[in-house]
Protein backbone atom coordinates (compact mmCIF):
# COMPACT_ATOMS: atom_id res chain seq x y z
CA UNK A 1 0.00 0.00 0.00
CA UNK A 2 1.08 3.07 -0.84
CA UNK A 3 1.24 5.63 2.30
CA UNK A 4 -1.04 9.04 2.79
CA UNK A 5 0.23 11.69 0.56
CA UNK A 6 0.27 13.80 4.18
CA UNK A 7 3.21 11.73 5.61
CA UNK A 8 6.78 13.38 5.34
CA UNK A 9 9.05 11.83 3.16
CA UNK A 10 12.61 10.98 4.53
CA UNK A 11 14.81 13.92 2.90
CA UNK A 12 17.85 11.91 2.05
CA UNK A 13 15.26 8.88 -0.53
CA UNK A 14 13.28 12.16 -1.89
CA UNK A 15 16.66 13.51 -2.78
CA UNK A 16 17.83 10.30 -3.87
CA UNK A 17 15.05 9.19 -6.71
CA UNK A 18 14.85 13.19 -7.77
CA UNK A 19 18.61 12.83 -8.48
CA UNK A 20 18.53 9.99 -10.64
CA UNK A 21 14.85 11.66 -12.26
CA UNK A 22 17.35 14.48 -13.49
CA UNK A 23 19.71 12.30 -14.51
CA UNK A 24 17.68 10.77 -16.89
CA UNK A 25 15.61 13.65 -17.67
CA UNK A 26 18.95 15.28 -19.08
CA UNK A 27 19.42 12.31 -20.92
CA UNK A 28 15.72 11.35 -22.79
CA UNK A 29 16.83 13.53 -26.09
CA UNK A 30 19.51 11.71 -26.54
CA UNK A 31 17.44 8.30 -26.58
CA UNK A 32 14.74 9.67 -28.69
CA UNK A 33 16.88 9.86 -31.03
CA UNK A 34 18.31 6.71 -31.13
CA UNK A 35 17.96 4.42 -34.28
CA UNK A 36 16.26 1.34 -34.54
CA UNK A 37 19.46 -0.43 -34.52
CA UNK A 38 20.34 1.04 -31.37
CA UNK A 39 17.57 0.11 -29.72
CA UNK A 40 17.73 -3.32 -30.67
CA UNK A 41 21.56 -3.34 -29.82
CA UNK A 42 19.98 -3.01 -26.28
CA UNK A 43 17.26 -5.01 -25.83
CA UNK A 44 19.73 -8.17 -27.73
CA UNK A 45 22.14 -7.39 -24.59
CA UNK A 46 19.06 -7.78 -22.72
CA UNK A 47 18.31 -10.55 -24.09
CA UNK A 48 21.89 -12.49 -23.98
CA UNK A 49 22.25 -11.41 -20.06
CA UNK A 50 18.61 -13.36 -19.75
CA UNK A 51 19.95 -16.25 -21.20
CA UNK A 52 23.50 -16.14 -19.73
CA UNK A 53 22.04 -15.65 -15.71
CA UNK A 54 19.13 -18.07 -15.97
CA UNK A 55 20.29 -19.54 -13.08
CA UNK A 56 20.37 -16.85 -11.10
CA UNK A 57 17.27 -15.54 -11.73
CA UNK A 58 15.92 -19.70 -10.41
CA UNK A 59 17.38 -19.13 -7.40
CA UNK A 60 16.51 -15.86 -6.54
CA UNK A 61 12.88 -17.03 -6.96
CA UNK A 62 13.48 -20.13 -5.42
CA UNK A 63 14.51 -18.17 -2.79
CA UNK A 64 11.93 -15.55 -2.49
CA UNK A 65 8.39 -18.48 -2.42
CA UNK A 66 10.22 -21.32 -3.75
CA UNK A 67 9.12 -21.54 -7.34
CA UNK A 68 10.38 -24.02 -9.61
CA UNK A 69 13.17 -23.80 -12.04
CA UNK A 70 10.74 -24.99 -14.90
CA UNK A 71 8.06 -22.56 -13.44
CA UNK A 72 10.76 -19.75 -13.60
CA UNK A 73 11.23 -20.44 -17.39
CA UNK A 74 8.02 -20.68 -18.55
CA UNK A 75 6.66 -18.40 -16.56
CA UNK A 76 9.27 -15.48 -15.97
CA UNK A 77 11.74 -15.64 -18.05
CA UNK A 78 9.86 -16.91 -21.90
CA UNK A 79 7.35 -14.22 -21.43
CA UNK A 80 10.11 -11.79 -21.70
CA UNK A 81 12.00 -13.68 -24.36
CA UNK A 82 8.83 -13.18 -26.48
CA UNK A 83 8.69 -9.76 -25.84
CA UNK A 84 12.35 -8.83 -26.36
CA UNK A 85 12.50 -11.26 -29.78
CA UNK A 86 9.33 -9.58 -31.00
CA UNK A 87 10.43 -6.09 -30.62
CA UNK A 88 13.95 -7.20 -32.33
CA UNK A 89 12.07 -9.11 -35.20
CA UNK A 90 9.57 -5.73 -35.48
CA UNK A 91 11.08 -2.86 -34.13
CA UNK A 92 11.82 -0.76 -37.76
CA UNK A 93 8.19 -1.70 -38.54
CA UNK A 94 7.01 -0.20 -35.13
CA UNK A 95 9.07 3.44 -35.31
CA UNK A 96 8.58 3.87 -39.48
CA UNK A 97 6.38 6.83 -39.62
CA UNK A 98 3.08 5.86 -40.98
CA UNK A 99 1.54 7.72 -44.03
CA UNK A 100 -2.25 8.13 -43.83
CA UNK A 101 -4.83 9.02 -46.47
CA UNK A 102 -6.02 13.01 -46.97
CA UNK A 103 -9.60 14.10 -46.99
CA UNK A 104 -10.07 15.85 -50.22
CA UNK A 105 -10.85 19.08 -48.27
CA UNK A 106 -7.44 19.12 -47.39
CA UNK A 107 -6.29 18.36 -51.02
CA UNK A 108 -2.60 19.72 -51.38
CA UNK A 109 -1.27 18.23 -47.61
CA UNK A 110 0.17 14.75 -46.54
CA UNK A 111 0.02 13.57 -43.09
CA UNK A 112 2.16 11.09 -41.36
CA UNK A 113 2.06 9.55 -38.16
CA UNK A 114 5.25 9.45 -36.26
CA UNK A 115 5.53 7.00 -32.89
CA UNK A 116 7.69 9.35 -30.40
CA UNK A 117 9.39 8.02 -27.31
CA UNK A 118 7.34 9.57 -24.21
CA UNK A 119 10.57 10.66 -22.37
CA UNK A 120 11.23 9.56 -18.75
CA UNK A 121 9.06 6.63 -17.52
CA UNK A 122 7.96 4.74 -14.41
CA UNK A 123 7.36 1.34 -14.01
CA UNK A 124 6.04 -0.12 -10.63
CA UNK A 125 5.55 -4.13 -10.60
CA UNK A 126 4.55 -6.25 -8.14
CA UNK A 127 5.54 -9.72 -6.32
CA UNK A 128 4.13 -12.69 -8.14
CA UNK A 129 6.15 -12.06 -10.92
CA UNK A 130 8.61 -10.10 -10.22
CA UNK A 131 10.97 -10.65 -13.75
CA UNK A 132 8.49 -11.27 -16.09
CA UNK A 133 6.09 -7.91 -14.71
CA UNK A 134 9.57 -5.84 -14.27
CA UNK A 135 11.29 -6.73 -17.43
CA UNK A 136 8.17 -7.55 -20.16
CA UNK A 137 6.61 -3.14 -19.46
CA UNK A 138 10.89 -2.31 -20.10
CA UNK A 139 11.10 -4.13 -23.39
CA UNK A 140 8.18 -2.24 -24.42
CA UNK A 141 9.87 1.60 -22.83
CA UNK A 142 13.56 0.87 -24.06
CA UNK A 143 11.46 -0.07 -27.60
CA UNK A 144 9.92 2.95 -27.53
CA UNK A 145 13.07 5.12 -26.98
CA UNK A 146 12.41 5.59 -23.27
CA UNK A 147 14.72 6.44 -20.30
CA UNK A 148 13.26 4.60 -17.67
CA UNK A 149 12.84 3.97 -13.21
CA UNK A 150 11.64 0.73 -12.03
CA UNK A 151 10.51 -0.16 -8.82
CA UNK A 152 10.29 -3.73 -7.95
CA UNK A 153 8.25 -5.44 -5.30
CA UNK A 154 10.08 -5.61 -1.59
CA UNK A 155 8.21 -8.78 -0.97
CA UNK A 156 10.73 -10.54 -3.64
CA UNK A 157 13.79 -9.01 -2.19
CA UNK A 158 16.26 -11.67 -3.98
CA UNK A 159 14.20 -11.61 -7.28
CA UNK A 160 14.45 -7.70 -6.56
CA UNK A 161 18.58 -8.22 -6.03
CA UNK A 162 18.69 -10.25 -9.10
CA UNK A 163 17.35 -7.18 -11.15
CA UNK A 164 19.00 -4.51 -10.15
CA UNK A 165 22.43 -6.90 -10.86
CA UNK A 166 21.21 -7.52 -14.24
CA UNK A 167 20.20 -3.90 -15.23
CA UNK A 168 23.12 -2.59 -13.46
CA UNK A 169 25.61 -4.13 -15.45
CA UNK A 170 23.91 -3.44 -18.94
CA UNK A 171 22.33 0.27 -18.37
CA UNK A 172 24.19 3.13 -17.13
CA UNK A 173 21.61 4.90 -14.57
CA UNK A 174 20.73 7.65 -16.34
CA UNK A 175 18.74 5.10 -18.70
CA UNK A 176 17.54 2.26 -16.84
CA UNK A 177 17.56 2.61 -12.72
CA UNK A 178 15.86 0.14 -10.58
CA UNK A 179 14.95 1.93 -7.25
CA UNK A 180 14.93 -0.36 -4.30
CA UNK A 181 12.35 -0.09 -1.12
CA UNK A 182 9.06 -0.23 0.20
CA UNK A 183 5.64 1.90 -0.12
CA UNK A 184 7.77 5.16 0.91
CA UNK A 185 10.28 4.81 -2.10
CA UNK A 186 7.35 4.28 -4.39
CA UNK A 187 5.54 7.37 -2.88
CA UNK A 188 8.85 9.12 -3.57
CA UNK A 189 8.59 8.28 -6.83
CA UNK A 190 5.09 9.26 -7.82
CA UNK A 191 5.55 12.58 -7.01
CA UNK A 192 8.15 13.05 -9.84
CA UNK A 193 6.41 14.44 -13.04
CA UNK A 194 7.12 11.18 -15.06
CA UNK A 195 5.97 10.72 -18.90
CA UNK A 196 3.87 8.04 -18.23
CA UNK A 197 3.66 5.25 -15.17
CA UNK A 198 3.67 1.57 -16.15
CA UNK A 199 1.32 -0.10 -13.06
CA UNK A 200 0.87 -3.78 -12.57
CA UNK A 201 -0.88 -4.23 -9.04
CA UNK A 202 -4.41 -4.52 -7.16
CA UNK A 203 -7.62 -2.02 -8.29
CA UNK A 204 -6.72 -0.42 -4.75
CA UNK A 205 -3.18 0.73 -5.09
CA UNK A 206 -4.25 1.41 -8.77
CA UNK A 207 -6.26 4.34 -7.78
CA UNK A 208 -3.74 5.75 -5.35
CA UNK A 209 -1.16 5.98 -8.43
CA UNK A 210 -3.93 7.22 -10.91
CA UNK A 211 -4.53 9.92 -8.23
CA UNK A 212 -0.57 10.45 -7.61
CA UNK A 213 -0.54 10.78 -12.04
CA UNK A 214 -3.15 13.23 -11.60
CA UNK A 215 -1.37 15.95 -10.15
CA UNK A 216 1.15 15.91 -12.73
CA UNK A 217 -1.24 14.82 -15.47
CA UNK A 218 0.77 12.00 -16.14
CA UNK A 219 -0.60 9.42 -18.34
CA UNK A 220 -0.55 5.73 -16.97
CA UNK A 221 -0.89 2.39 -18.26
CA UNK A 222 -2.88 0.08 -15.12
CA UNK A 223 -2.75 -3.74 -15.18
CA UNK A 224 -4.54 -4.35 -11.99
CA UNK A 225 -6.66 -7.47 -11.30
CA UNK A 226 -10.31 -9.01 -10.61
CA UNK A 227 -11.96 -11.98 -10.23
CA UNK A 228 -11.23 -13.19 -13.72
CA UNK A 229 -14.23 -16.08 -14.31
CA UNK A 230 -13.98 -19.81 -16.13
CA UNK A 231 -17.75 -20.54 -17.93
CA UNK A 232 -17.77 -24.24 -18.61
CA UNK A 233 -21.27 -25.18 -20.95
CA UNK A 234 -22.62 -28.43 -20.93
CA UNK A 235 -20.99 -29.37 -24.65
CA UNK A 236 -17.44 -28.57 -22.72
CA UNK A 237 -14.41 -31.26 -22.77
CA UNK A 238 -14.32 -31.88 -19.27
CA UNK A 239 -11.47 -33.70 -18.64
CA UNK A 240 -9.46 -31.14 -21.23
CA UNK A 241 -10.98 -28.49 -19.41
CA UNK A 242 -10.56 -29.61 -15.47
CA UNK A 243 -6.48 -29.81 -16.58
CA UNK A 244 -6.29 -26.81 -17.99
CA UNK A 245 -8.46 -24.97 -15.26
CA UNK A 246 -5.96 -26.88 -12.82
CA UNK A 247 -2.96 -25.86 -14.21
CA UNK A 248 -4.22 -21.90 -15.01
CA UNK A 249 -5.34 -21.80 -11.25
CA UNK A 250 -2.38 -23.36 -9.33
CA UNK A 251 0.45 -22.52 -11.30
CA UNK A 252 2.70 -19.82 -9.17
CA UNK A 253 0.70 -21.11 -6.14
CA UNK A 254 -2.35 -19.67 -7.41
CA UNK A 255 -0.84 -16.39 -7.14
CA UNK A 256 -1.60 -15.07 -10.44
CA UNK A 257 -3.21 -11.57 -11.20
CA UNK A 258 -4.85 -13.79 -14.61
CA UNK A 259 -5.55 -16.96 -13.04
CA UNK A 260 -8.73 -18.38 -12.61
CA UNK A 261 -11.15 -17.05 -9.53
CA UNK A 262 -13.65 -19.23 -9.87
CA UNK A 263 -15.66 -21.82 -11.84
CA UNK A 264 -18.94 -21.37 -13.23
CA UNK A 265 -20.48 -24.97 -14.18
CA UNK A 266 -23.47 -25.75 -16.05
CA UNK A 267 -25.46 -28.07 -13.84
CA UNK A 268 -25.90 -30.84 -15.71
CA UNK A 269 -21.80 -31.52 -15.67
CA UNK A 270 -20.78 -29.79 -12.11
CA UNK A 271 -20.42 -33.24 -10.10
CA UNK A 272 -18.43 -34.47 -13.21
CA UNK A 273 -16.13 -31.42 -13.37
CA UNK A 274 -15.19 -31.24 -9.99
CA UNK A 275 -14.37 -35.15 -9.98
CA UNK A 276 -11.83 -34.33 -12.72
CA UNK A 277 -10.39 -31.10 -11.29
CA UNK A 278 -9.47 -33.48 -8.81
CA UNK A 279 -8.47 -36.07 -10.94
CA UNK A 280 -6.35 -32.96 -12.44
CA UNK A 281 -4.55 -31.82 -9.23
CA UNK A 282 -3.38 -35.47 -8.63
CA UNK A 283 -1.80 -35.48 -12.11
CA UNK A 284 0.03 -32.39 -12.01
CA UNK A 285 0.98 -32.50 -7.75
CA UNK A 286 0.79 -35.96 -6.49
CA UNK A 287 -2.01 -38.42 -5.06
CA UNK A 288 -2.88 -36.65 -1.81
CA UNK A 289 -2.08 -34.07 0.66
CA UNK A 290 1.14 -35.02 1.50
CA UNK A 291 2.26 -35.70 -2.14
CA UNK A 292 0.94 -32.04 -2.52
CA UNK A 293 3.07 -30.74 0.61
CA UNK A 294 6.29 -32.34 -0.61
CA UNK A 295 6.53 -31.88 -4.10
CA UNK A 296 9.05 -29.17 -5.49
CA UNK A 297 6.94 -27.70 -8.08
CA UNK A 298 4.16 -26.31 -5.86
CA UNK A 299 4.79 -23.15 -4.56
CA UNK A 300 4.32 -21.59 -1.32
CA UNK A 301 2.61 -18.23 -0.25
CA UNK A 302 4.98 -15.32 -0.76
CA UNK A 303 4.75 -14.16 2.82
CA UNK A 304 2.76 -14.61 6.66
CA UNK A 305 0.47 -11.99 6.35
CA UNK A 306 -0.65 -12.97 2.48
CA UNK A 307 -1.01 -16.71 3.92
CA UNK A 308 -3.40 -15.39 7.38
CA UNK A 309 -5.58 -13.48 4.36
CA UNK A 310 -6.01 -16.60 2.03
CA UNK A 311 -5.93 -18.82 5.68
CA UNK A 312 -8.88 -16.19 7.10
CA UNK A 313 -10.74 -16.90 3.49
CA UNK A 314 -10.48 -20.24 3.85
CA UNK A 315 -11.56 -20.90 7.30
CA UNK A 316 -15.02 -18.72 6.55
CA UNK A 317 -15.72 -19.87 2.49
CA UNK A 318 -18.15 -22.19 4.04
CA UNK A 319 -19.62 -24.65 1.76
CA UNK A 320 -18.18 -27.89 1.31
CA UNK A 321 -14.06 -28.68 0.60
CA UNK A 322 -13.88 -31.52 -2.27
CA UNK A 323 -10.17 -31.27 -2.48
CA UNK A 324 -7.38 -30.18 -0.14
CA UNK A 325 -7.67 -27.32 2.78
CA UNK A 326 -4.54 -28.39 4.40
CA UNK A 327 -2.27 -25.29 5.95
CA UNK A 328 0.92 -24.96 7.38
CA UNK A 329 2.31 -21.21 8.69
CA UNK A 330 5.20 -22.79 9.44
CA UNK A 331 5.36 -22.34 5.73
CA UNK A 332 3.33 -20.34 4.01
CA UNK A 333 1.88 -23.52 2.66
CA UNK A 334 -1.83 -23.51 1.63
CA UNK A 335 -2.64 -27.08 -0.13
CA UNK A 336 -4.36 -26.99 -4.20
CA UNK A 337 -8.07 -26.74 -2.61
CA UNK A 338 -11.57 -26.83 -4.20
CA UNK A 339 -14.75 -25.84 -2.68
CA UNK A 340 -18.25 -26.27 -3.73
CA UNK A 341 -21.41 -25.26 -2.53
CA UNK A 342 -20.25 -21.76 -1.68
CA UNK A 343 -22.66 -18.64 -1.24
CA UNK A 344 -22.43 -16.69 -4.08
CA UNK A 345 -22.21 -13.26 -1.30
CA UNK A 346 -19.56 -14.94 0.66
CA UNK A 347 -15.87 -13.17 1.78
CA UNK A 348 -13.94 -15.76 -0.87
CA UNK A 349 -16.61 -14.64 -3.52
CA UNK A 350 -16.27 -10.86 -2.83
CA UNK A 351 -12.45 -10.40 -3.23
CA UNK A 352 -9.65 -11.76 -5.77
CA UNK A 353 -8.17 -14.98 -4.09
CA UNK A 354 -4.99 -14.79 -5.67
CA UNK A 355 -4.16 -18.17 -3.87
CA UNK A 356 -5.04 -21.82 -4.39
CA UNK A 357 -8.30 -21.90 -3.63
CA UNK A 358 -10.53 -22.99 -6.29
CA UNK A 359 -14.48 -22.20 -6.02
CA UNK A 360 -16.33 -24.19 -8.31
CA UNK A 361 -20.03 -23.14 -8.01
CA UNK A 362 -23.46 -24.57 -10.17
CA UNK A 363 -25.34 -22.61 -12.47
CA UNK A 364 -28.19 -23.93 -14.30
CA UNK A 365 -27.40 -22.69 -17.93
CA UNK A 366 -24.89 -20.33 -19.23
CA UNK A 367 -27.43 -17.59 -19.27
CA UNK A 368 -27.39 -17.49 -15.75
CA UNK A 369 -23.29 -17.20 -15.49
CA UNK A 370 -23.02 -14.47 -17.95
CA UNK A 371 -26.00 -12.39 -15.76
CA UNK A 372 -23.23 -13.91 -13.07
CA UNK A 373 -20.26 -12.35 -14.52
CA UNK A 374 -21.80 -8.92 -15.46
CA UNK A 375 -23.52 -8.40 -12.11
CA UNK A 376 -19.69 -7.77 -10.91
CA UNK A 377 -16.70 -5.84 -11.99
CA UNK A 378 -15.16 -6.14 -14.95
CA UNK A 379 -12.40 -8.87 -14.62
CA UNK A 380 -9.07 -8.83 -15.63
CA UNK A 381 -9.21 -12.38 -17.84
CA UNK A 382 -12.83 -14.82 -18.58
CA UNK A 383 -12.03 -18.12 -19.44
CA UNK A 384 -14.68 -20.21 -21.31
CA UNK A 385 -14.82 -24.14 -22.21
CA UNK A 386 -17.41 -25.25 -24.90
CA UNK A 387 -17.54 -27.93 -27.82
CA UNK A 388 -19.48 -25.07 -29.71
CA UNK A 389 -17.60 -21.81 -31.33
CA UNK A 390 -21.80 -20.70 -31.61
CA UNK A 391 -21.89 -20.72 -27.91
CA UNK A 392 -18.58 -19.30 -26.96
CA UNK A 393 -18.82 -16.53 -29.28
CA UNK A 394 -22.36 -15.39 -27.93
CA UNK A 395 -20.45 -15.92 -24.69
CA UNK A 396 -18.08 -13.65 -25.96
CA UNK A 397 -20.31 -11.28 -27.02
CA UNK A 398 -22.76 -10.91 -24.10
CA UNK A 399 -19.51 -10.40 -21.51
CA UNK A 400 -16.68 -7.93 -21.37
CA UNK A 401 -12.94 -8.58 -19.87
CA UNK A 402 -9.27 -7.46 -20.24
CA UNK A 403 -8.77 -10.75 -22.06
CA UNK A 404 -10.26 -14.10 -22.66
CA UNK A 405 -8.97 -18.02 -23.80
CA UNK A 406 -11.85 -19.91 -25.60
CA UNK A 407 -10.58 -24.00 -24.04
CA UNK A 408 -7.94 -22.82 -22.55
CA UNK A 409 -6.64 -20.66 -19.27
CA UNK A 410 -3.46 -17.80 -19.11
CA UNK A 411 -1.58 -18.57 -22.48
CA UNK A 412 -3.22 -15.27 -23.75
CA UNK A 413 -0.89 -13.17 -21.70
CA UNK A 414 2.36 -15.11 -23.74
CA UNK A 415 1.03 -14.10 -27.40
CA UNK A 416 2.56 -11.14 -27.92
CA UNK A 417 -0.15 -10.29 -31.23
CA UNK A 418 -2.43 -9.75 -28.32
CA UNK A 419 -2.87 -6.60 -26.50
CA UNK A 420 -3.03 -7.65 -22.96
CA UNK A 421 -4.40 -5.49 -19.95
CA UNK A 422 -7.46 -4.87 -18.15
CA UNK A 423 -11.18 -3.17 -18.54
CA UNK A 424 -12.78 -0.82 -16.08
CA UNK A 425 -12.06 -2.26 -12.59
CA UNK A 426 -9.20 -4.77 -13.51
CA UNK A 427 -7.45 -1.46 -14.90
CA UNK A 428 -6.81 0.12 -18.79
CA UNK A 429 -3.83 0.67 -21.40
CA UNK A 430 -2.42 -2.31 -23.12
CA UNK A 431 0.74 -4.09 -23.65
CA UNK A 432 2.48 -6.27 -25.29
CA UNK A 433 4.30 -6.45 -28.15
CA UNK A 434 3.24 -3.38 -30.50
CA UNK A 435 0.72 -2.42 -28.00
CA UNK A 436 3.20 -2.15 -25.38
CA UNK A 437 5.62 0.32 -27.58
CA UNK A 438 2.16 2.24 -28.39
CA UNK A 439 1.59 2.53 -24.59
CA UNK A 440 5.52 4.36 -24.24
CA UNK A 441 5.05 6.35 -27.45
CA UNK A 442 3.45 9.32 -28.44
CA UNK A 443 1.55 9.01 -31.52
CA UNK A 444 2.41 12.42 -33.08
CA UNK A 445 0.12 13.61 -35.84
CA UNK A 446 2.11 15.86 -38.77
CA UNK A 447 0.48 17.10 -41.36
CA UNK A 448 2.67 18.61 -44.06
CA UNK A 449 1.55 21.50 -46.43
CA UNK A 450 2.54 22.43 -49.71
CA UNK A 451 3.87 26.53 -50.03
CA UNK A 452 2.00 27.57 -52.57
CA UNK A 453 -1.34 26.01 -52.98
CA UNK A 454 -3.35 24.38 -50.61
CA UNK A 455 -7.19 23.46 -51.29
CA UNK A 456 -8.77 24.84 -47.25
CA UNK A 457 -7.31 28.49 -48.69
CA UNK A 458 -10.05 28.79 -50.75
CA UNK A 459 -12.10 28.60 -47.72
CA UNK A 460 -10.38 31.87 -45.70
CA UNK A 461 -12.19 35.21 -45.15
CA UNK A 462 -13.85 36.86 -45.87
CA UNK A 463 -16.81 34.66 -46.36
CA UNK A 464 -18.56 35.55 -49.62
CA UNK A 465 -21.46 33.83 -51.33
CA UNK A 466 -18.82 31.73 -53.61
CA UNK A 467 -16.64 31.03 -49.68
CA UNK A 468 -19.96 29.67 -48.58
CA UNK A 469 -20.86 27.96 -50.78
CA UNK A 470 -17.90 26.05 -51.18
CA UNK A 471 -18.04 25.38 -47.43
CA UNK A 472 -21.64 24.13 -48.05
CA UNK A 473 -19.95 21.82 -50.65
CA UNK A 474 -17.54 20.47 -48.46
CA UNK A 475 -20.12 19.61 -45.91
CA UNK A 476 -22.24 17.76 -47.80
CA UNK A 477 -19.68 15.88 -49.94
CA UNK A 478 -15.82 16.03 -48.59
Amino acid sequence: MIPAPSAPLPDSLHAAVQAIFARQQASRWRLAATSASERKAKLQRLLDALMARRLEAQEALAADFRKAPGEVDLTELYPVICELKDALRHLGRWMKPKRVSTPLALLGSAGRIRQEPKGVVLIISPWNYPINLTLGPLVSAIAAGNCAMLKPSEHTPHTTAFIKSLLGDLFPEEEVAVVEGDAEAARALLELPFDHIFFTGSPAVGKLVMGAAARNLTSVTLELGGKSPVLVDSGANLRDAARKIAWGKFINGGQTCIAPDYVLAHADLHDDLVRELKLAVESLYGSDASAWKQNPDFPRIVNGSHFARLKALLESAGGHVALGGETDAGENYIAPTLLTDIAPDSAIMQQEIFGPILPVLKVADMDEAVRFVNARPKPLALYIFSGSRKAAESLLSGTTSGGACVNDTVLHFAHTGLPGGGVGNSGFGKAHGVFGFEAFSNARGVLRQRTRFSAIQWMYPPYTPWVRKLIDLTLKYF
